[in-house]
């Protein structure tokens, strides 16, 4: 039963402009007994010159059950992940990758590292010498129904939900990828909007109402961002509101272009 043995907790930060400095972040402090995640390393595979898969493609069912077997997760521990960006970046991705391996119990820490320290919390720094952790022989059963691709992207049964800042989705900016716009006939709905501005996420309640004003009905939703990171953070906004979870296009928009013969909108 989950909660009988101590949660493992990984800490998630990461920026999206330098590459080392989430573990840099945990070095110089992190929650107790916290391991540092990898966005690019560990919670990515490696990047196709093609572009496809996009910037940060979704690793293999091997590779993230060897992630999660070496930090010795196993579906009796309770998984607590956090970040310092309301789960934008990317405590999100990894709460969705362990439910997409089937793992019951995971929670991401509501305000991140500084709702810790805002409590109280200790900071440890990273220890001397590297820490040997407990191994897991867990086995996770996937579910890539969870999951959706490009060409059931180009299909349009369902609704497209980018997760980006609004000047993306227009097309006024693109700040990461080589193509400006979105996705045609998606929706806006910026991962800000579900976070009070101490970066705690909103009620339940609030959710429910914001995310049902924005959605025009009940349809199978796909949510969708610029790398497949921050789109977790609206499945999970579903989930708090007790909604039914969009699926995940991982490849999101630098797989979208990846192809020059895909569509592009700007706009609203």
């Amino acid at each position: 039963m989950a909660g009988l043995t101590s949660p493992v907790v990984l800490d998630c930060r990461a920026r999206l402009d330098d590459g080392d400095a989430g573990e840099r972040m945990w070095r110089q402090g992190h929650l107790p007994g916290a391991v540092h995640v990898d966005m690019d390393r560990d919670l990515s595979a490696s990047v196709r010159e093609d572009g496809v898969g996009g910037r940060h493609p979704l690793p293999s069912h091997d590779v993230v059950a060897g992630l999660f077997r070496r930090q010795g997760i196993t579906p009796e521990h309770q998984v607590v992940v956090y970040d310092d960006m309301g789960g934008q970046m990317a405590a999100a991705r990894l709460w969705w990758m362990l439910a997409w391996a089937g793992h019951p119990d995971v929670r991401v820490l509501d305000g991140g590292i500084q709702a810790w320290q805002a409590v109280g919390g200790e900071l440890k720094p990273a220890p001397s010498a590297p820490v040997s952790l407990d191994t897991s022989d867990w086995q996770p059963n996937f579910d890539d129904s969870l999951l959706v691709t490009a060409e059931e992207v180009a299909a349009g049964q369902a609704v497209l939900l980018d997760a980006r800042g609004e000047a993306r989705f227009r097309g006024e900016q693109e700040p990461v990828d080589r193509v400006a716009g979105h996705i045609p006939g998606a929706l806006c709905r910026p991962t800000t909007s579900n976070l009070e501005a101490n970066g705690r996420f909103k009620d339940r309640m609030s959710l429910v109402r914001e995310l049902r004003k924005t959605l025009p009905d009940e349809s199978d939703v796909v949510a969708y961002c610029g790398s497949g990171i921050s789109a977790c953070q609206n499945i999970l906004a579903f989930a708090i509101a007790g909604l039914p979870l969009p699926r995940l296009y991982a490849g999101s928009w630098s797989d979208w272009i990846s192809d020059s013969k895909r569509p592009v909108a700007t706009g609203e």
